[in-house]
């Protein structure tokens, strides 16, 4: 397990690096005006070495707590939905024939044009930020969930059937425990779409956290503290998937374990 944590930290870290290389090589092959583009260099000095480093970093410190912090619900309220919904079209078969195709009906409207709606429900607070948010996370959620739970092994299913255990028993012995990697797969996805939408709704419901502020950089010309938020941003996305993949190793390991005793 330990191998496979620390194979993960390298991943990320060489993924980091090649990122830098690409941005590198962009704006060499795609030279651009300089008022508008910024090097990881020139990151690096609004955010580390210039005379006001400390101030920009305050204010991306807050800004990016704001969106963690509007993403936060959307995430866990859409990934738990997801799952609640996945068990139950398990449990009740001919509800997910029914349901689920209106919900990639659903899921195919533009998320641009349903968020001025949901903001008239649900207002300009936490309440329209956790619902945008979380319809970003759920529907990809339950697609994984779904077909992992389809997927679980058949002969544990029938073998939990011949000695009489009903369906949630099934459910919550065998398929739920297999999914377990779906799940954290399905987290790790979701993790980046959550800060995807927190910002869709900064934009155009609650006026405030690092979406609204990037979107005022690009009114104002204030391009290095929109390139500084695009880089943090990023940051942040790729440190939480590696938490979220070193819990699967661990999960894997524990679940492995269990397996073989």
């Amino acid at each position: 397990m330990t191998r496979r944590a620390a194979g993960s930290v390298l991943t990320a870290l060489l993924a980091g690096g090649a990122v830098l290389l690409v941005w590198y090589a962009f704006l060499a092959l795609f030279p651009a005006d300089s008022f508008l583009s910024r090097s990881p260099g020139d990151v690096w000095r609004y955010l580390v070495t210039g005379p006001d480093a400390a101030v920009h970093r305050g204010r991306l410190a807050a800004g990016i707590g704001r969106t963690l912090a509007d993403a936060g619900p959307g995430f866990g309220v859409g990934l738990g939905t997801a799952l609640a919904a996945a068990v139950g079209f398990e449990l009740l078969r001919p509800v997910r024939q029914v349901v689920l195709p209106v919900a990639m009906v659903l899921r195919s409207v533009p998320l641009v044009a349903l968020a001025p709606l949901l903001t008239l429900l649900f207002g300009r607070g936490l309440l329209a930020t956790t619902a945008i948010t979380g319809l970003v996370v759920f529907f990809p959620a339950l697609v994984n969930i779904s077909h992992a739970l389809r997927s679980g092994p058949r002969w544990a299913v029938d073998l939990c059937r011949v000695y009489g255990a009903g369906r949630w028993r099934v459910v919550r012995a065998v398929l739920l425990p297999g999914a377990v990697p779906a799940i954290i797969a399905s987290a790790r996805i979701a993790v980046p779409a959550a800060l995807v939408g927190a910002m869709l709704a900064e934009w155009l419901a609650t006026g405030a956290g690092l979406g609204y502020e990037m979107l005022q950089d690009a009114s104002t010309f204030d391009y290095d503290h929109l390139w500084a938020a695009v880089t943090g941003l990023t940051a942040v996305s790729v440190l939480l998937y590696g938490c979220l993949g070193l819990l699967e190793v661990a999960l894997a390991g524990r679940l492995g374990a269990a397996a073989g005793s």
